[in-house]
């Protein structure tokens, strides 16, 4: 097989090509937007675009179906904007290009947008299906999903019928996702002066890569480096020998752990031999603590053009310090849950603009006081630092219900089917259900779906089998949802 049309089922997956086609990043959804308000008005289907972007589809009950309770099928269609630093693609003209390998759907370079396309697609097939047999659907498209959720947030209120919502936009198939964590945007404003380039001094660029990132909140558990730590920490082993700053540019995203960042520095020439040497020992201990999580670790050095202004020493040393001292990664596990993540902290962009340094980070957590402590920390972190720092665009767990109707529903049809229980989980990761739940108290939720590794990352890939199996148990429950 060379092409994705060609997988099995075949409608999903010509659904999904359709999808990887639309440049989609968040933010920039129009054009994905207007393919799928073509394809309801080809299909017939009821299609109505709400104030924020959001699209809203309904079908009827097939014969016989017409007392179950209505289901949302809700996924979004943004995906997150990653590629490699050799791949040249641009995400706002340019389609996915995708690729089979031994088993597995990738994109070539890029991230794939499987998360949270094959979800989509899924709801287009059942859509576009005379076949299928369920109650009342409609399907739920929502925007921005990955950069804020703003999709969710703003959903007109009192504008979807039905009340049991299957999110498909879980991603590991046999799990069934009951819970998940909040989240808040922090956003650090260190104070950094300028002066003018020291004589005697030489300028470097010092940049760590290959690096594996993924999702800040499925992959924060599983140790990987961020790239924005590594780079401070070799920073900080040589502050003492008249270091400049001169920019910081360290990962893009802020729900991915950042895979690449790069600082540009100056130091006096007579220095150079001892720092570049301190650079190159910094790296082999980074490649022994990491060697199983990150075999492809690279830190690397090459001189670089002096600027005319570069940060003071004073600048240098407190977003140095700041850096070191910011915290990030798992804070602690859950207590009720064992193997989840409670609460983390991704430090994703740490960046210089004019006389100012950034830092952006993502906290997450399923108990709210410890997410705002967590701010806290790093709002009395920034004060410290003579700056300041925003918390912007929270959003609320989802709490289980262990006593849901479709929750047991869902089991009952797993086990019917697959002869093994399914998994009840819930997820260090921010789902719109704790958003939409909010709006809707009286939905009762599920999130499932199929096997997609490395979300947010180059990496990212699809498990083709987990695909055929999670639409055939999406069809099968469609046909036991309770009734009225």
């Amino acid at each position: 097989m060379s092409t994705i049309k060609d997988l099995q089922p075949k409608e999903l997956w010509n659904n999904f090509y359709s999808l990887t086609q639309c440049p989609r990043p968040s933010k920039h959804e129009e054009i994905v937007r207007e393919m799928l308000v073509k394809f309801a008005k080809d299909h017939n289907i009821e299609c109505y675009v709400d104030k924020i972007g959001n699209i809203i589809m309904r079908k009827p009950a097939t014969k016989g179906m017409e007392n179950r309770r209505g289901v949302i099928l809700q996924a979004h269609v943004d995906m997150v904007p990653q590629k490699n630093n050799d791949k040249q693609h641009d995400f706002l003209t340019d389609p996915i290009e995708t690729r089979i390998i031994d088993g597995w759907v990738w994109a070539n370079g890029t991230t794939l947008g499987a998360d949270n396309g094959i979800g989509a697609a899924a709801a287009m097939t059942v859509l576009a299906s005379d076949t299928i047999q369920h109650g009342p659907i409609e399907a739920l498209f929502t925007i921005d999903e990955e950069t804020g959720m703003t999709g969710a947030e703003n959903l007109e209120q009192g504008v979807i019928k039905g009340d049991l919502l299957l999110n498909l936009d879980s991603e590991t198939e046999g799990e069934l996702y009951v819970g998940c964590a909040g989240g808040i945007d922090a956003t650090m404003h260190i104070p950094a002066s300028k002066s003018a380039a020291p004589k005697g001094y030489v300028a470097y660029t010092l940049t760590v890569g290959g690096l594996k990132g993924g999702h800040s909140g499925m992959d924060i558990i599983l140790g990987r480096g961020n790239a924005n730590k590594i780079l401070f920490r070799a920073l900080r082993w040589v502050a003492e020998c008249g270091l400049r700053i001169i920019s910081i540019d360290g990962g893009n995203m802020r729900n991915a752990i950042p895979r690449e960042a790069v600082a540009t520095i100056a130091f006096p020439a007579e220095h150079k031999d001892c720092i570049l040497a301190e650079f190159d020992m910094v790296q082999g201990w980074v490649k022994k603590e990491l060697s199983a999580t990150e075999p492809d670790f690279t830190m690397s050095y090459a001189e670089a053009k002096m600027p005319s202004r570069v940060y003071t020493g004073v600048a240098t040393q407190r977003i140095i310090n700041t850096m070191m001292a910011i915290p990030n990664g798992v804070q602690r596990m859950s207590d009720s849950m064992p193997g989840l993540v409670e609460t983390s902290l991704n430090v994703a962009i740490a960046r210089t603009k004019g006389e100012e340094f950034q830092i952006m980070a993502l906290l997450r957590s399923s108990v709210d006081t410890a997410k705002d402590a967590l701010a806290e920390r790093l709002v009395c972190l920034a004060e410290l630092a003579g700056g300041t720092c925003d918390l912007t665009g929270a959003y609320p767990g989802w709490k289980p219900n262990m006593e849901s109707p479709l929750l047991k529903c869902m089991q009952d049809t797993y086990k019917k089917l697959y002869k093994t229980e399914p998994k009840v989980m819930a997820i260090h990761a921010g789902l719109e259900c704790g958003l939409l739940g909010g709006m809707y108290p009286n939905w009762d939720m599920i999130s499932f779906g199929p096997t997609i590794m490395s979300p947010h990352s180059p990496a990212e890939r699809v498990n083709i089998d987990s695909v055929g199996k999670f639409f055939e148990y999406l069809c099968e429950v469609l046909k036991v949802v309770p009734q009225k």
